[in-house]
């Protein structure tokens, strides 16, 4: 097996303020470029959408799980899905994931192949993370949201890290791990 190094980085904001919304596209004021929240959990849907924007960034982690696996992800409270539409198509996706104590985890952010270098990218993440920030709002009895945070990895598309820091995003560690010798996969 051949040795890769791949190196994660964590980022986070710990303030509402952080977020540096990117200039929103000419596609939104058309109208022909959306964000909407999956209102309804649906397991076969966020399957879709980690497969057509994981394939040719090596996403593998969750190819195995099952059809449980996935509604018990899609249907915790606090656990919302956000899709970038493009007139009607799906363009991409983020995935919050409400934890302990005010804590919102961006679980996974990404756009299909053909929706790349588009600056729906920006859009979508500025979005996504402005609804990371109100998710006490959606789902009462949770607190505040006073952090959020996400991980991107050198596999990942090589715009990533540098969009998660013109949103404001801090880095607060980074690990470089051997993936032959089991490092983790996205």
């Amino acid at each position: 097996m051949e040795s890769t190094a791949l190196t994660t980085w964590s980022l986070e904001q710990t303030a509402a303020d952080d977020l540096t919304p990117a200039a929103a596209p000419a596609t939104v004021a058309a109208g022909e470029l959306t964000v909407v929240r999956a209102a309804i959990p649906s397991p076969g849907f966020n399957r879709y959408l980690y497969g057509a924007v994981g394939a040719d960034v090596s996403w593998t982690d969750r190819l195995v799980w099952d059809e449980e696996r996935w509604r018990a992800f899609v249907e915790q409270p606090g656990t919302e899905t956000w899709v970038a539409y493009e007139r009607g198509t799906p363009a991409g996706y983020l995935e919050l994931e409400g934890q302990p104590d005010g804590v919102v985890e961006i679980t996974y952010f990404g756009l299909l192949p053909a929706f790349r270098g588009r600056r729906v990218g920006g859009h979508l993440l500025s979005v996504g993370t402005a609804r990371a920030w109100d998710l006490a709002e959606r789902w009462p009895g949770r607190p505040p949201t006073r952090r959020v945070w996400v991980h991107t990895c050198s596999d990942d598309g090589p715009h990533a890290l540098d969009n998660y820091r013109r949103r404001g995003f801090r880095i607060f560690d980074v690990r470089t791990e051997d993936t032959a010798a089991g490092g983790p996969q996205k």
